[in-house]
């Protein structure tokens, strides 16, 4: 049957070349410009093989080794873990337990020595907690009574509290302070991309993890890619699949340590979905693309969500799976075939999963005639993966 597909090819590729030079002879003028109209045998460029039980488990492995191989780089594994125990409610308090914020320039300080009123700057209608507040300069100090300026950036409230009591001493009796910031303005992070609402959010006493900066966002629009979040932390980039934390989010151990956290000047970007897509087209009641978000998508899934298959047309034998391979540059694609005239085997398409770029084929031909729907399919199949290989260059540039 292949040789039969390497020869239906051939010759079409030859008929379209001896179309196109006739084409040029007669809209071209000048001299005669060669072109090589050889294509490579389908044989050598695209894999067949059917959708199995042993097929699904053997890919359920591939793709269990996959994510364990990947987890190399320990600030990647660790994110990833903080995040997926961010899901827990419970799980939180155990993300940095020994977590205390420290002063920075910027900050607005309320500061209360009790007993005296005349340390304390009244607040009230007229005078919110930020106005009446002490403001650390840019040299990280602020000015008290009594004591004249003070180095407060990078101490926690509880040292500035001591250190104030100590200077206050020789001019009160056992000092009783209060130190609270009315207002977090020296540590941020940003939040741009695929998020409801993009900006800059303050670090503040609450520890802010990846899913916290999420949330407070508004949480991902509906073109966000779960697969690349990127962290970018001092000059570095981190890549987060959202994806995958929440397929294994069980799994996260409970170990805790504040590199799980956003810092200061941290970037958190989320992309918009561009070719994390799949493809359904053929005989199905509507042809669509599935963006991959935070769900995973079977083949059983797909169909459905285009409507099924036209039962007056379709051929059940010929559901297909066309997958680029990318690791090897020989080759095209690998199509992976349902035989679902026995209905029994849409449960192997509820477990074969989708991954970004398949295109699900749905014939009208019978499968003895694969030759001809290959041959008209693989055109539609390459230029929707050279679309997408263009739209990741510029999504890249554009970063």
């Amino acid at each position: 049957m292949k040789n039969a597909l390497i020869a239906r090819l051939l010759g079409a590729s030859l008929s379209i070349g001896a179309l196109t030079g006739l084409a040029g002879c007669v809209f071209a003028p000048g001299g005669n410009i060669d072109y090589d109209t050889s294509a490579a045998p389908v044989d050598d460029i695209v894999d067949v093989e059917p959708i199995t039980f042993g097929l699904i488990k053997a890919q359920a492995r591939a793709d269990a080794e996959s994510r364990q191989s990947s987890g190399d780089d320990r600030q990647r594994r660790e994110l990833e873990k903080a995040l997926a125990q961010e899901l827990n409610s419970s799980t939180r308090a155990s993300l940095a337990p020994d977590y205390q914020y420290r002063v920075g320039p910027g900050d607005i300080l309320t500061i209360i020595v009790y007993d005296h009123p005349e340390l304390t700057l009244p607040t009230g209608s007229e005078r919110s907690a930020q106005e009446a507040g002490n403001v650390v300069h840019a040299d990280g100090t602020l000015f008290y009574p009594y004591v004249g300026r003070v180095k407060v950036s990078g101490m926690t409230l509880d040292q500035i509290r001591r250190d104030l009591g100590e200077k206050l001493q020789p001019y009160l009796n056992a000092p009783q302070i209060d130190v609270k910031v009315a207002a977090f303005r020296s540590q941020k992070v940003r939040i741009t991309g695929e998020v409801q609402s993009p900006g800059v959010q303050p670090i503040s006493d609450v520890p802010l993890s990846l899913l916290d900066a999420i949330a407070a966002a508004g949480g991902l629009s509906e073109d966000a890619d779960w697969h690349n979040v990127v962290l970018k932390r001092n000059g570095e980039e981190t890549t987060i699949s959202l994806y995958e934390l929440l397929a294994e989010r069980n799994g996260a151990n409970d170990e805790a340590g504040n590199d799980r956290l956003l810092k200061d000047g941290d970037t958190l970007y989320v992309p918009d979905v561009g070719t994390q897509k799949v493809f359904v087209m053929g005989e199905v009641d509507k042809s669509i693309s599935l963006p991959l978000g935070r769900s995973p998508i079977s083949l059983t899934d797909a169909i459905a969500r285009a409507g099924g298959i036209k039962e007056n047309s379709a051929d059940a034998s010929g559901i297909f799976v066309i997958r680029r391979d990318r690791e090897d540059p020989e080759k095209l694609a690998t199509v992976y075939q349902l035989d679902a005239r026995n209905s029994t085997a849409l449960i192997l398409g509820a477990d074969f999963g989708l991954k970004p770029q398949d295109v699900v084929y749905v014939t009208a031909a019978p499968v003895s005639r694969w030759n001809r729907v290959i041959t008209q399919l693989l055109p539609t199949v390459s230029s929707i993966y050279y679309s997408t290989e263009i739209q990741d260059n510029l999504d890249t540039l554009g970063q």
